[in-house]
C-alpha cells in the first residue's frame, strides 16, 4: 500500500519533536531545506506542516518560519465527550486507574445542587487516581445516580465507566456541559495526587446527560497545572 510522503515527514518530525530531538521553542528548518532534506515537493512539505500545526506539534509564524511547540502536555478535548481509558490508549502511553473510593451514599448539599436531586436519592462516589507515565496527574471524582446505576464495582470503574455503561447496561450517553476553573489543591488532591509544588488545580467539571435530556452524572476532573492543555476547534458560523 503507498504511503502518501507527507504523512512519512509528519511522523519524523513528530518523533523528532516528541523525543527532544528537536527542542520546544526551536525553529524547524526552512520549506526549502525540508524539501531538499526530504527529497520531495514544497506541497508535500506544506501539507506535512499544515497537519503539524493543526495537531499542536508547531506552530507558525508569518515571517519567521514554524517552531516547535512543547509537547510535554497531554490534549485533552473539551468538546469532546471520552473516556480516560479512551484517550490514554490513543496517546499509547503508560497509564493506569487506581480507585482510591468507591462508595454509595447519600449526597451532600453541594452534590444535591449539581445533579439537581434531593437528599432521598443515593449515589455512587467513586474517586480514581489516574496514572500517566508512573505520576499521577488527575483525579477523577464521579457522582453517579444509582437510580440509573444500580450496581458498580471497583473492576468496573478501573477500566471505563463509558464502556460499562454503554456496553453493559445499553445507556445512550447523550451530552455533557462542561466548566472549566483553576483552583487551589484539596487535602484530596494533595492525597491522591502527585502534585510537587504546584498551589493550583486546574478542574472540569462534567454535567452528564442520558439521551432523554436526564442528568445522571456530575463530574470533576482536577488535572496536574503543567500536565494539560485542553484542545477544541471552533468554526465561525455564517
Amino acid at each position: 500500500m503507498r504511503v502518501n510522503k507527507f504523512l512519512t515527514i509528519y511522523e519524523n518530525l513528530v518523533e523528532r519533536i516528541q523525543s527532544g530531538n528537536i527542542k520546544p521553542n526551536t525553529k524547524l528548518p526552512s520549506e526549502n531545506e525540508l524539501v531538499e532534506q526530504y527529497g520531495t515537493s514544497r506541497e508535500t512539505v506544506r501539507k506535512a506542516l499544515n497537519l503539524l500545526s493543526q495537531n499542536g506539534y508547531i506552530q507558525k509564524i508569518k515571517g519567521k518560519g514554524s517552531f516547535a511547540l512543547d509537547v510535554g502536555k497531554y490534549d485533552f478535548p473539551v468538546s469532546g465527550l471520552v473516556s480516560f481509558k479512551e484517550l490514554a490508549e490513543k496517546m499509547g502511553k503508560p497509564w493506569k486507574t487506581i480507585v482510591c473510593e468507591l462508595d454509595l451514599e447519600k449526597p451532600d448539599p453541594y452534590i444535591q445542587k449539581q445533579l439537581n436531586i434531593n437528599g432521598k436519592d443515593s449515589v455512587w462516589k467513586i474517586a480514581r487516581a489516574r496514572e500517566l507515565e508512573n505520576e499521577r496527574i488527575i483525579l477523577d471524582k464521579d457522582y453517579v445516580l444509582q437510580s440509573v446505576v444500580p450496581t458498580l464495582s471497583k473492576e468496573i470503574c478501573e477500566g471505563s465507566l463509558f464502556a460499562y455503561l454503554e456496553g453493559e447496561l445499553g445507556l445512550k450517553i447523550s451530552f455533557a456541559k462542561k466548566e472549566i476553573s483553576v483552583d487551589e489543591p484539596t487535602e484530596e488532591d494533595y492525597r491522591y495526587l502527585d502534585l510537587k509544588d504546584y498551589k493550583h488545580i486546574v478542574v472540569v467539571k462534567n454535567y452528564i446527560y442520558l439521551e432523554d435530556a436526564s442528568l445522571f452524572q456530575y463530574t470533576e476532573s482536577r488535572h496536574r497545572l503543567d500536565k494539560f492543555r485542553f484542545v477544541d476547534f471552533a468554526r465561525r458560523g455564517h
